[in-house]
């Protein structure tokens, strides 16, 4: 769904409230922005992705993401072969299921003690600010 910025920004002119939402989810997508770079420096890879398909689940609200090694690799700032070895790594484990371009979250209390306080730390800023996720607690 889209929405003409004019039109928005004279939405949010009329209303507090629209207003008030709009400074809320501005200050999640910088604090979104600016977790994972000290994260990439503090945390191990395997925290560091258990907490990346975390926050993908809540956002898509599906235990079930289409995502490749590659990536995955992209996203953490890593080598592919990091990320094969900790998607075995986890799936050994039985917390997920790894086929090729699909990963399922098959134990989400495991994933949530697997991931680093990065992920705990977004959630209740995204929840404080905006509310609760949608699917944060299935």
């Amino acid at each position: 769904m889209s929405c003409d910025v004019d039109v928005l920004k004279h939405a949010a002119m009329q209303s507090a409230t629209l207003h008030s939402l709009l400074i809320r989810h501005e200050q999640v997508v910088y604090a979104q922005a600016q977790q994972p770079a000290a994260c990439n420096v503090t945390h191990q890879i395997e925290e560091r992705m258990a907490r990346w398909l975390l926050r993908a689940r809540d956002l898509s609200q599906s235990d079930t993401l289409p995502f490749t090694q590659e990536f995955l690799a992209e996203m953490l700032g890593v080598r592919r072969p990091s990320v094969s070895i900790v998607a075995h790594t986890l799936q050994q484990a039985g917390l997920l299921n790894y086929k090729r371009g699909r990963i399922q979250i098959t134990n989400l209390e495991g994933m949530r003690e697997i991931a680093c306080e990065c992920y705990a730390t977004v959630s209740r800023h995204y929840d404080r600010l905006l509310g609760h996720l949608p699917n944060n607690n299935k």
